[in-house]
């Protein structure tokens, strides 16, 4: 999961950014050269910058979809480090496979994307501990109500078709919060997918997992090799109350680490990432 401890050791660790620094891939151009080739095909897609009002406050974002036809709506929420050139990228992929997607900025409540970059970036110490003050402050009551705003903006937009579900992706700490946008909206959104999500399951009363019960949506969980070795009980977790349900839903570790799908990560993967990728599409095919 994606904790102080856990990044720390990554630093001491020395690894290596995947393909390139961070500077490096901080342009969108940069970052379009550094994906996989297959990453631009698709669908013709256009997208733009958009702001989300919500009861706290303004929601910087970005939403991309197919230049035309409507679409299921699909909404992601980024890492700890923000809506940024490698999310804004990701979600054009998605687009093109017939998506409309909405790429939110989580921390918006106290900065606007991006939240790094070149310079201040995730090997900072003091942007480090900023993003995590940011994400401390981020609780579920908070997260629902931008759920219920981001499920809402969607259904406004000429693009997406609202006959059929809405998806929503979360990587790292956006794990949890899929779960919470698929038990706030259970009639609206019926796929959720976390990415070496962190915190999906635990013993804790409040643990999201519990929440997969009461929601309709299908579910993909793919788990970092070292999220699992700190917390082996997480996948059985989820594999309890999945089970017993009728929704498409997966459950499986990946040999990655913690980090591994976005292309701009410290250990980003390429076969861990693009299997994990497919997985989504089929979570979505089956489910939206």
């Amino acid at each position: 999961m994606c904790t102080e401890r856990m990044e720390a050791d990554r630093d001491r660790a020395g690894m290596p950014v995947a393909r390139r620094s961070f500077a490096a891939l901080a342009g969108a151009g940069a970052l379009m050269a550094a994906l996989p080739a297959r990453a631009m095909t698709g669908k013709p897609v256009k997208g733009r910058d958009v702001t989300i009002t919500t009861a706290d406050g303004v929601c910087d974002a970005y939403f991309v979809a197919p230049s035309e036809g409507k679409h299921p709506g699909v909404i992601i929420w980024p890492d700890i480090r923000g809506l940024r050139p490698a999310f804004r990228q990701m979600a054009e992929r998605l687009a093109g496979e017939g998506y409309a997607v909405l790429c939110v900025n989580p921390f918006y409540r106290w900065q606007k994307a991006p939240v790094v970059d070149a310079e201040n970036h995730w090997g900072v110490a003091a942007v480090r501990e900023k993003l995590f003050g940011y994400l401390k402050q981020l609780t579920r009551p908070l997260v629902e109500t931008d759920a219920a705003a981001h499920v809402a903006f969607l259904d406004a937009q000429a693009e997406v078709d609202t006959a059929r579900g809405i998806g929503t992706s979360g990587y790292c700490m956006g794990g949890p919060m899929v779960i919470y946008t698929a038990a706030l909206k259970p009639d609206r959104v019926r796929a959720a997918a976390s990415f070496h999500g962190g915190g999906v399951g635990t013993d804790k009363p409040d643990s999201p997992h519990l929440l997969i019960p009461g929601t309709r949506a299908g579910y993909l969980f793919a788990i970092a090799e070292d999220d699992d070795k700190e917390n082996p009980n997480e996948k059985v977790l989820l594999k309890s109350v999945l089970e017993p349900r009728s929704e498409w839903h997966e459950v499986e570790v990946y040999p990655a680490q913690h980090g591994w799908c976005p292309p701009d990560g410290r250990v980003y993967d390429e076969a861990a990432a693009e299997k994990a990728w497919s997985r989504q599409l089929a979570l979505f095919g089956a489910s939206l």
